[in-house]
């Protein structure tokens, strides 16, 4: 490239969206780019942990639609990180739309085990109303503001004509397992409530074929292949950016300065930013110098941006089938359909009602995953681990009937409380639009005219307007940005 095309290129971030759009510029043969990472560390909200000799996975766990249109899936296949039954063709071919069917255990909150096939009833039902939704693509054809408030007032109408054959009680279950499946629902769109979501928004999510994967040896290993190909001086660790001078406030030379919490500062062509929504919730009126447009700012502050937690918990010995995937709660003294906590300071284990089964690394490793979001969760974050850890006793052995069940240690995900990220990852909360998402990965400045385009780039999960809160979305935005580069000169 001559000089002249090899812009300075500066990427605040280093999750997986920001090394996708360094990956792309490094290969296309930019030479001045660099990436500023707040942390110590690569990979964002991909982070593996051990609990034990057990591989978990604190962010991101699931290839979502492992198939060959997922530009995640390709890159684990080519580094050789995917499990056997991933590379199945079957398994790429079947679409399950996000909802894996898994092999549950059922409890009730009276210390019975319940039959799988009791439950099948509020399985059904849920699944069918969920599978509804996507009726209500145009916000003007539906009078149903939430997926809550559709789901909710559905299951408690078809309930009565559906079980009219069923005793009151058996009714009753079956409605409490509804809300259990409503309050695991939340923790797909790390939301506080189902409530809070758009009913004609949630159907802008689009799902890939392919039952959902993990990594065996942890999805770390991903970006330590990413990270391995790009040049070791790249990255500057431990470097928070406090603001993004843009449109030449700074009268230098180059259209942006980044300005480091430092003071260092940086002259760049262009600034890709990859922070989470959470983080941008938060600060963008000091990160960005002259403000960001009202539009995009109105957008941020639709878009939805929640958590979702996991605690993590080893046993000595399962207390759950061995064919077991998932492991459902039923609280049987829930009275209406719900996916909240009446008081989320005495009662916000109640939000977690579902463990997934970890598939054990190695002989001997029993580990469940619990999940849980919203409110309960940020509550959850300020307990020591102890008082977690006695919460989870609890729940297990009023569940199982079983008093002498002791969790070995846990282990919990605290990404509300993390400074860098404030949540999870984005959803399509009350009264978003595919606009807002279209705004979020709008460039700045707005107007293609001017002399100095595409000062300032989006990228991250938030800023896909079909694939958000995935990792693959996040990847395809890195290299959307990248590409509007390298198209651009």
């Amino acid at each position: 490239m001559s000089t002249s095309e090899d812009p300075e290129i500066v990427i605040i971030g280093c999750g997986v969206s920001g090394i996708a759009a360094a990956h792309r510029l490094v290969k296309a043969g930019y030479r001045h780019v660099r990436i500023l990472e707040a942390t110590g560390r690569s990979g964002g909200r991909i982070k593996t942990a051990a609990l034990g000799n057990t591989i978990t996975e604190i962010g991101a766990a699931y290839i979502h639609g492992p198939s060959e249109k997922n530009p995640l899936f390709c890159l684990a296949r080519d580094y050789g990180l995917l499990p056997p039954e991933a590379l199945n063709p079957e398994n790429q071919a079947v679409d399950v739309d996000e909802d894996p069917p898994l092999v549950p255990n059922w409890f009730s909150s009276s210390g019975q085990r319940l039959s799988a096939e009791s439950m099948e009833p509020a399985e059904e039902l849920f699944s069918e109303i969920l599978d509804n939704t996507s009726k209500f693509q145009n916000p003007k054809n539906t009078s149903w503001k939430s997926v809550g408030h559709f789901m909710r007032t559905k299951a408690q109408n078809q309930a009565a004509g559906r079980w009219k054959d069923k005793d009151e009680t058996t009714r009753q279950l079956l409605l409490s397992a509804f809300s259990t499946m409503l309050k695991f629902e939340c923790c797909g769109s790390a939301t506080h409530s189902m409530d809070d979501i758009d009913l004609a928004g949630f159907s802008m999510f689009k799902s890939l074929r392919g039952v959902d994967c993990t990594l065996p040896r942890g999805f770390e290993r991903l970006i330590e292949n990413l990270m391995s190909e790009l040049p070791s001086d790249l990255v500057t660790y431990n470097c928070p950016v406090r603001c993004v001078h843009w449109s030449n406030t700074e009268g230098g030379l180059s259209p942006v300065t980044v300005e480091c919490e430092n003071g260092k500062r940086i002259a760049a062509d262009h600034v890709i930013v990859t922070v989470p929504l959470g983080y941008l919730k938060k600060h963008h009126s000091t990160l960005f110098h002259p403000p960001l447009p009202a539009h995009k700012l109105k957008s941020i502050e639709t878009l939805g941006f929640g958590t979702c937690d996991k605690i993590f918990v080893e046993f000595e010995s399962p207390w759950w089938d061995a064919d077991c995937e998932i492991i459902y709660l039923v609280w049987e003294d829930e009275e209406t359909v719900s996916d909240q906590v009446s008081d989320v300071s005495k009662s916000w284990i109640r939000k977690l009602v579902t463990f997934t089964v970890h598939k054990p690394s190695e002989k001997g490793s029993h580990v469940l995953c619990g999940w849980i979001c919203g409110h309960e969760a940020e509550y959850m974050e300020t307990l020591p681990e102890e008082k977690v850890r006695e919460s989870i006793t609890k729940l297990v052995r009023t569940f199982t009937g079983n008093g002498t069940i002791t969790p070995k240690r846990i282990l919990c995900s605290r990404w509300f409380t993390d400074p860098w990220t404030y949540g999870s990852y984005c959803h399509p909360a009350i009264g978003c639009t595919a606009k807002d998402l279209k705004n979020m990965m709008e460039p700045l400045p707005s107007q293609e005219t001017l002399s100095q385009p595409l000062q300032v780039l989006f990228a991250g999960e938030a800023t896909h307007p079909y694939f958000y809160s995935t990792v693959h979305g996040a990847i395809l935005t890195g290299w959307r940005e990248a590409d509007r580069l390298i198209t651009h000169y």
